[in-house]
């Protein structure tokens, strides 16, 4: 009776270790297992505005911005000195209208993303295949799928101070 017990506690085991959610793959698993509130999910709102004339305020969209929505990384770069107009999509700067034209001097796919998206979509599940039996909901599949795809920064250090290119230094290794 006990041997039958047991049997099915590992059955139940082995099979809830099976399970996920269906759909994309979950290489990485960002969430927080506390029990209290994830800070960083709420963002709070810039304090309202009476603007000087109604006509300049844009005009609402679903799903668009708002005047009073916080921006970080404009904020961030307004705090820097930088001009936070420059984040938005503007085409290509002008800087970069050479490197542009040079890089796509043997033609442009317009479809990359998609292209790369598949192509990383199949990468993963065939290198995730084992990924899918796990025993803890916390562990990061991330770096276990995609070590292949990793270089090792030391080795790429020693290769370029051997070829005689100026390299800072680094930190030591981690030891495991």
């Amino acid at each position: 009776m006990r041997l039958t017990h047991g049997m099915i506690l590992v059955a139940v085991l082995a099979l809830s270790a099976c399970s996920r959610p269906q759909g994309e793959l979950q290489l990485r698993d960002l969430r927080a297992f506390g029990a209290g509130p994830d800070e960083f999910s709420v963002l709070p709102a810039k304090p309202l505005e009476m603007p000087a004339d109604m006509a300049s305020l844009p005009a609402p969209t679903p799903g668009g911005t708002n005047l009073t929505d916080q921006n970080p990384l404009a904020d961030g770069v307004a705090a820097l000195g930088g001009r936070p107009a420059a984040l938005s999509g503007q085409g290509i700067a002008a800087s970069d209208a050479a490197m542009v034209r040079h890089v796509a001097r043997n033609g442009v796919s317009s479809d990359i993303r998609m292209t790369l998206a598949a192509e990383d979509d199949a990468f993963q599940r065939n290198r995730s295949r084992f990924t899918k039996f796990r025993l803890f909901r916390d562990v990061d599949r991330y770096h276990e799928v995609y070590s292949s795809e990793m270089t090792d920064p030391y080795a790429e250090l020693r290769r370029f101070r051997r070829m005689g290119v100026a390299t800072p230094s680094a930190p030591p290794p981690e030891r495991r």
